[in-house]
């Protein structure tokens, strides 16, 4: 939605009417999805990786997990911060309930907060295609069934 809601002219109703009240509502509860799955995995155990998973591989699902986690907050963070501080928004809505905008209106902040959040979230779509790649390799290229990685999702 934020890919194809910057696009449209401001003159399209449902810009500002449908999607972006919507992106704001669903970036927002991600954000809050992502601080219960946090509080669930400090509380769990982690499953262990298979034992065929190299040690270069090991090295690279810790830093994109500790990746995903940081954007997953960082990014709804700075969408809040840029919608907060522009001037021209009409607040911040979580499904019909207008929210406080905890940032003073500042358009120079805003445009800061518009880059940091578009940058973190293509960082994170990219992140997200590479998993994908990867959990697809280990379930159909690797040799040895045991390093499937998608049996530990249960």
């Amino acid at each position: 939605a934020g890919i194809i809601m910057v696009r449209l002219d401001d003159q399209v109703p449902a810009k500002f009417q449908v999607l972006f009240p919507w992106h704001k509502s669903f970036g927002l509860l991600a954000f809050i999805l992502v601080v219960i799955r946090l509080w669930v995995r400090a509380r769990s155990r982690v499953p262990a990786l298979p034992e065929g998973i190299s040690g270069w591989e090991r090295k690279a699902v810790r830093a994109g997990s500790f990746l995903f986690y940081a954007l997953m907050i960082f990014v709804p963070c700075m969408g809040y911060a840029l919608s907060s501080t522009y001037t021209q928004s009409d607040g911040e809505f979580f499904f019909g309930v207008n929210l406080p905008e905890l940032l003073p209106k500042n358009d120079a902040q805003y445009e800061v907060f518009w880059l940091l959040h578009r940058i973190g979230a293509f960082v994170l779509l990219g992140l997200l295609v590479l998993h994908i790649l990867g959990a697809l390799k280990h379930r159909f290229g690797d040799r040895s069934r045991a390093n499937d990685v998608l049996s530990r999702m249960t």
